[in-house]
């Protein structure tokens, strides 16, 4: 199964910049150390942003959690780093009631 309406899915750059890239945000500080050791930073954000969004487009759902919020999508696939290699990466999707595009919420290594 695919991301339903993959083509439609988003991520909000604050979601970016303010946590998957902050070194001192609670919980992306984190990830934020991963990211930043792969080459990512808010210079290239675009470019991580281009790598996440490949990964909802091309791989499948590994599974799909319905929530009071809406329907949450785990979709695995291989991160592009800028040093040219990859590391698989678990990208969360959500799809909230009453919506029709996936917004993009976390990713971590796995």
């Amino acid at each position: 199964m695919q991301l339903p309406n993959r083509e439609k899915a988003y991520i909000p750059l604050s979601k970016l910049k303010d946590y998957l890239l902050s070194e001192t945000h609670s919980v992306g500080k984190s990830k934020a150390k991963l990211l930043r050791s792969l080459g990512f930073n808010e210079m290239n954000v675009s470019l991580l942003k281009e790598s996440l969004m490949t990964i909802a487009h091309s791989e499948d759902v590994k599974e799909a959690i319905s929530s009071q919020h809406g329907v949450k999508y785990i979709i695995d696939g291989l991160l592009q780093t800028q040093a040219g290699g990859s590391i698989k990466m678990r990208t969360v999707w959500i799809i909230d009631k009453g919506h029709e595009r996936a917004r993009f919420v976390t990713a971590y290594p796995v």
